[in-house]
């Protein structure tokens, strides 16, 4: 059966519409702060809905079903169109010298990513500035789940796409209908947001600066309005409630749902949540105590920087308070290995989530078992749920091809930054936070450094990897096999 192209170029045609849409939403902050990126603005979203107009008229509505191969491939297109057609206000902007600085801010905030390329972001008009932390909250949920919701105005059939890009292995369904599990996601995130912005502004962020960190602090995305990003507000109460709502991104969101409900027996329940709680836990004591023996830092300031450096990065979110390169080499070294965590399958955080960790390693520990005992039989399980042989290949697969990316892509960036001081911690960096999508890195792209200082190759390696990471791996790299593209 051949692809459906039509069908594609519909879909991909009505998500670059939404999006032009979305990005009138910056035009307001443009005008009330009288900035002059009215026409980058408008001019990037004129050209995205007419380029979305021309992809619809290539085949109008004809109600056809997605299919599996139109599903993965309408995911990968979607997100590499969104994602060049985000950079427009930048390129028209002048805010960037060169294209691939504006791809490169554009698909690091879709993504979620955070690795900004930005030299002096507090001189860039506050338009921008919000168009930017919109990318990362509408990248946070993903906004092929956005679509899921109105698909029912198009007429097509969303269960296929949201198999494709849902962000992480989960078995928990809110409701049975992709729909209403789409819309009830959104209705969580928006709720979060709002709340966030609020606690921000009552905490005494301003309004602008509330509103844009509620943004990508949900996203766990990590764009800032501020060049020393949360820092530059010297404030223990923001740190405190960033680093409580962004733990709460990295839970996934079905028991978020319960936990609005007031099932907290669900929450509870769930091994995962209770592995992402006692990771996360057990780090801050260990960096805590760590700052405490190599610094001067007093009790609750190391504690307070631990937190939420620690939460920061096993989220993905990458906000900053504190250069963790600076205290140790220890230290260094543990947040690299945060680098390859991620939170909960199922929220908005990248990396390999916690689930796979899990699964990994009870089915490791099985493995051991199973040599003392080898005719016993020995099933792993998660939740009093048996994880069936297929899934357990499937993120043993996952686990082993998230390294030999990150070997490869490591050994390609060192050969890119070999002028760098730190060539061989600056590629490892480069690659583990691209791939996991977190933002700050290690060596020359430390936490209080930026990525304008990578050469154009290295950055379009870097674009990759996110995109890789973002989707997943699989829904990207199925598309280089050619089973996918036999007829049958």
């Amino acid at each position: 059966m051949s692809i459906n192209t039509g069908i594609i170029a519909y879909v991909t045609g009505a998500l670059l519409l939404l999006l032009g849409i979305m990005m009138l939403s910056a035009l307001p902050f443009s005008f009330y702060f009288d900035d002059g990126s009215a026409k980058a603005i408008l001019s990037g979203a004129a050209v995205t809905m007419a380029f979305g107009s021309l992809s619809i008229l290539f085949k109008k509505h004809s109600g056809d079903n997605i299919g599996k191969r139109e599903g993965y491939l309408i995911v990968a297109l979607a997100w590499i169109c969104v994602g060049l057609f985000s950079s427009l206000p930048y390129i028209f902007g002048g805010v960037f010298h060169t294209i691939t600085d504006s791809i490169f801010e554009s698909i690091s905030g879709l993504t979620t990513t955070g690795a900004t390329v930005m030299t002096d972001i507090e001189v860039i008009p506050n338009g921008l500035l919000f168009w930017r932390s919109l990318t990362q909250w509408i990248g946070g949920m993903g906004i092929i789940v956005l679509t899921v919701a109105i698909f029912p105005l198009l007429g097509i059939g969303g269960v296929e796409l949201f198999v494709a890009e849902a962000p992480g292995p989960t078995s928990n369904k809110i409701h049975p209908r992709i729909k209403e599990t789409a819309k009830r996601l959104w209705f969580i995130y928006v709720g979060l947001t709002v709340l966030l912005s609020i606690i921000l502004l009552i905490c005494g962020m301003g309004w602008f600066d509330a509103l844009n960190h509620a943004l990508t602090a949900m996203a766990t995305g990590g764009f800032s309005t501020k060049n020393a990003s949360i820092a530059a507000f010297d404030s223990p109460v923001i740190e405190y409630i960033l680093t409580l709502f962004m733990f709460i991104g990295g839970v996934n969101y079905t028991l978020i749902y319960f936990g609005v409900q007031g099932r907290f027996s669900k929450v509870w329940s769930s091994s995962e949540f209770k592995t992402y709680l006692s990771v996360i836990i057990t780090t801050i004591l260990l960096v805590t105590g760590s700052i405490l023996i190599f610094t001067d830092y007093q009790v609750e300031h190391a504690f307070r920087a631990a937190a939420f450096q620690v939460v920061s990065v096993i989220t993905t979110t990458g906000f900053i308070t504190e250069d963790y390169t600076s205290w140790t080499s220890f230290l260094t070294l543990i947040f690299f290995v945060l680098l390859f965590f991620g939170a909960c399958g199922g929220s908005t955080s990248g990396g390999i989530k916690m689930i796979r960790h899990l699964v990994f390693f009870k089915n490791s520990t099985m493995e051991f078992q199973q040599l003392m005992h080898p005719k016993a039989l020995i099933r792993v399980k998660v939740d009093n749920q048996l994880v069936h042989r297929s899934t357990l290949t499937h993120i043993i697969s996952f686990v082993l091809i998230y390294l030999v990316l990150f070997v490869i892509g490591s050994v390609i960036m060192a050969g890119i930054l070999y002028e760098f001081e730190q060539p061989f911690k600056s590629a490892v960096g480069a690659v583990a936070t691209s791939l996991g999508n977190v933002g700050p890195a290690i060596g020359d792209l430390g936490p209080v450094d930026n990525f304008s200082i990578v050469p154009i190759s290295g950055k379009w390696v870097l674009l990759f990897l996110m995109l890789l990471g973002r989707l997943e791996l699989f829904t990207i790299l199925i598309l280089f096999t050619p089973y996918f593209w036999r007829s049958n």
